[in-house]
């Protein structure tokens, strides 16, 4: 069974930092790239950065660029999500998807763009106050 599990959500104060996890099982984990997504009260779900375990790139959209990191572990089949100069409006329900790596790394980024991923997970809530 393939499961994609996010944790580490919570409240945390503008200016703050917050880590997420993400755990995979079921599939061969350097095979696939993970994104993580979020959706905020009334917008829609919006890709906001991708990793290839395999190799180490990365994207980011330009909202998060600078302030959120990612990083896998192939060993532990885990990604993160670093989040440092949390704002407001990055408060949202927090998801991490996998997509297969094939096509090169621009396709990855526009399935990461379409929401076409092969498997989701379920979310967790980040709530950042002001």
């Amino acid at each position: 069974e393939v499961q994609l599990q996010a944790s580490g959500g919570g409240l945390v104060q503008a200016g703050g930092s917050l880590r997420l996890s993400c755990v995979a099982s079921g599939f061969t984990f350097d095979d696939y790239a993970i994104g993580w997504f979020r959706q905020a009260p009334g917008k829609e779900r919006e890709g906001i950065a991708l990793i290839s375990p395999a190799d180490g790139s990365r994207y980011y959209v330009d909202s998060v660029k600078g302030r959120f990191t990612m990083s896998s572990d192939s060993f532990q089949n885990t990604a993160t999500l670093q989040m440092n100069s949390l704002k407001p409006e990055d408060t949202a329900v927090y998801y991490c998807a996998a997509v297969h790596e094939r096509g090169g790394w621009g396709g990855l980024i526009r399935r990461l763009h379409g929401n076409r991923m092969d498997y989701w997970g379920k979310g967790t809530l980040v709530t950042v106050s002001s």
